[in-house]
């Protein structure tokens, strides 16, 4: 059971794909994620909740959120059960993404 941080990263490259956190198989998750510009400009962001690395249209549980220079998106409260893979994709380089919560065990 993992609790605390559960993933932190940053993109690569722009406007692609980036799945990160994964629930794990026989557990369910609480988790908050919090996706910080460390840039000068502003950042179009995606964020999917779905069932495989390649999320699905209605996976987005956002699409188009702009963060503002040196400035934060946060959603708390998230669930994800077993095999729920959190995806996001940014406009440009220069974010980082924290995921944090907990996992616990479906048995």
């Amino acid at each position: 059971m993992a609790t605390g941080r559960l993933y932190t990263g940053s993109p690569a490259l722009a406007n692609n794909n980036y799945p990160t956190y994964v629930v794990q198989t026989g557990f369910y998750s609480v988790f908050n994620v919090s996706i910080t510009n460390t840039t000068s400009a502003p950042i179009t962001i995606k964020l999917a909740l779905a069932g495989s690395a390649s999320p699905q249209t209605s996976e987005y549980i956002e699409s188009g959120a702009v963060i503002p220079p040196n400035g934060v998106f946060e959603r708390t409260g998230l669930v994800g059960n077993a095999g729920t893979q959190v995806c996001y994709q940014a406009s440009a380089t220069g974010v980082n993404i924290n995921i944090w919560g907990i996992e616990t065990s479906t048995s």
